[in-house]
């Protein structure tokens, strides 16, 4: 079972420097049909213009994920960490206790477009952390590449949750393919361009909950950047079967 999460749908906030769409509820914008997805919180797309962006603000008890898709993300946190964030790569922030950061546009000419992503953590208050790894486009190239995982496995970045995020990148005749497990939940997420999805044709900014269709398969494509969240259900047996049905919000997170 598939449903769909148009681009268009999403929450949209705007100030000077920044525009973001918001996949799930997220600071103004609420809809208690759209509050996360299982241990998926937040998808904030993001396009900050130059020298634009976050100061340092606060985070505990949440695993913090950067995904740039153009341009160069600056990072700074209290754990002494600065980066620069580049397309490729994946960077995880794992608050725990609490941590502070900033993020800004590294460049004084060019917008950075990046997703930030929310997980909520197995376990509260643990030790902050950091993680970040640069994945080749050549393992991403028509087919599914783990970038991040519980176990770290296949050299992916570390989460403190029982997810496993994968991309796909998928041009003109490549197809990709992906299977599921029996009793998981998916979220996938267009990054960029398009690609058809067992049939849906998606674009940027779509998204769709899966749940026990055991193969998907992406075709089509139109330099689409694909995410997928392979997550182990949390303990809300209703949650999800009635987010497909669109039953009423008090079983949804």
């Amino acid at each position: 079972m598939i449903k769909i999460r148009k681009s268009e749908d999403r929450g949209l906030s705007r100030l000077a420097w920044l525009t973001s769409r918001h996949t799930f509820s997220f600071g103004s914008y609420y809809d208690p049909a759209y509050m996360g997805f299982e241990s998926l919180r937040v998808i904030n797309d993001d396009i900050v213009s130059p020298s634009g962006g976050f100061g340092t603000h606060a985070h505990d008890n949440m695993e913090v994920i950067s995904y740039v898709l153009e341009g160069a993300l600056e990072h700074k946190d209290s754990m002494g960490n600065t980066s620069v964030i580049r397309p490729g790569e994946v960077q995880r922030l794992s608050a725990g206790t609490g941590i502070t950061h900033s993020e800004y546009n590294h460049s004084k000419e060019q917008e950075v477009h990046f997703l930030q992503i929310w997980l909520l953590p197995d376990m509260q208050a643990i030790p902050p952390s950091y993680d970040q790894k640069v994945f080749d486009e050549d393992e991403k190239r028509g087919r599914v590449s783990l970038v991040a995982s519980k176990t770290g496995r296949a050299g992916s970045v570390i989460l403190h949750q029982d997810v496993d995020m994968s991309v796909a990148l998928i041009d003109g005749n490549e197809v990709a393919t992906y299977m599921t497990s029996k009793g998981r939940a998916l979220w996938v997420h267009i990054a960029s361009g398009g690609v058809t999805m067992n049939g849906h044709e998606m674009q940027g900014g779509d998204g769709a909950a899966v749940v026990e269709d055991v193969k998907l398969t992406f075709e089509k494509g139109n330099k689409a950047e694909v995410l997928i969240f392979d997550m182990e259900p949390l303990a809300k047996p209703k949650q999800i079967s009635c987010w497909l049905k669109e039953c009423s919000s008090q079983h949804l997170m």
